[in-house]
């Protein structure tokens, strides 16, 4: 976490940590209920949400019958901790972060907009460094010790964030070639792991060892693929990894 003064920074990947105006507040929440009541808004930060919908969240579907006198004891002593000015509301409650505010979750989803962007316009530096920013963010784990459904749904967008980013910072790798070479072929191979029947994975796989000149890997990574495939959906690779199979051939 940043320590210069009138600072925001939300981190909920990983180490759980909230500084407002330069402070740390994470430890003045009130327990495990408190961080997930402050994660909710922030992630919704944008629009007002529910006591409902936060009842909902809370207490997974299973709200005791004391939920919404509970919800009000626990909004008293969120907002103790953060302030008025940031939890904000009664019927409906809002998270009014002190802008500029980092909050990790949306730097990620930032972030690898911009490096999709930018491979899209050839600028493989940006997509480099802006790839590298959202998997420092989406490769951890959010709110590791919550379970509770719009947890997961949170968590299935950041491991396709991590995907997507790994993606872009394989292509930029290969496109700046030289010293980059070696980290395409570690970050394919990550990209394999967490995506296996990603095609665009392995395709990039044996791109980054066959640039490294280890043909004969990138045609083991493709009969891989294709046993894979074939166990598991019962289909051929698809015409783009045919083609590259049938190139690293020649």
């Amino acid at each position: 976490m940043a320590e210069s003064a009138g600072s925001t920074r939300v981190q909920l990947c990983g180490t759980f940590a909230i500084e407002l105006h330069g402070r740390r507040v994470d430890d003045a929440l009130p327990g495990r209920q408190g961080r997930l009541f402050f994660a909710y808004l922030c992630l919704h930060r944008h629009q007002p949400v529910s006591r409902d919908a936060l009842i909902e969240a809370l207490w997974s579907g299973s709200p005791p019958p004391a939920a919404p006198a509970a919800l009000t004891v626990l909004a008293s002593k969120v907002r103790a901790a953060v302030g008025p000015d940031i939890l904000r509301g009664r019927g409906t409650l809002s998270m009014a972060l002190p802008e500029p505010a980092y909050v990790d979750v949306e730097v990620a989803a930032s972030a690898v907009h911009t490096a999709e962007s930018a491979i899209a316009r050839q600028d493989w530096r940006r997509a480099w460094s802006s790839s590298l920013t959202a998997q420092f963010v989406a490769r951890r784990p959010l709110l590791s010790d919550i379970d509770a459904s719009w947890v997961e749904a949170w968590r299935r967008r950041l491991a396709d964030i991590h995907a997507r980013s790994l993606e872009c910072y394989v292509t930029a790798c290969l496109e700046l070639r030289g010293p980059e070479l070696p980290a395409a072929e570690r970050a394919a191979r990550d990209l394999v792991t967490v995506a296996p029947l990603r095609e665009t994975a392995h395709l990039l796989l044996m791109r980054a060892l066959a640039a490294r000149g280890n043909v004969a890997e990138a045609l083991a990574a493709y009969e891989r693929l294709r046993v894979l495939l074939r166990e598991e959906l019962g289909v051929n690779p698809g015409p783009l990894v045919q083609e590259a199979y049938a190139e690293l051939l020649t």
